[in-house]
């Protein structure tokens, strides 16, 4: 996996995964080799997903603490 790989690439490298898969004429082979790879990309975005969750939550709870002293100070 490419050390810069982003989840809008990964995404990217899915779709083409997902038509060269879909395509009849790809060899047994080969489409073990794309479904491995796919595996590997979907595992990528799953946790970058996952990290993004994280910071989503950590900003939520940063901005309700916020909320809470604006309105204790009030």
């Amino acid at each position: 996996m490419k050390k810069d790989m982003t989840f809008e690439s990964a995404g990217a490298d899915l779709e083409a995964i997902l038509n060269e898969l879909s395509d009849e004429e790809t060899p047994l082979e080969r489409s073990l080799t794309l479904y491995a790879k796919a595996a590997e990309l979907i595992a990528f975005c799953d946790e970058t997903l996952k990290k993004a969750q994280v910071t989503i939550e950590e900003i939520d709870a940063r901005l309700a603490g916020r909320e809470e002293a604006q309105e204790e100070e009030a």
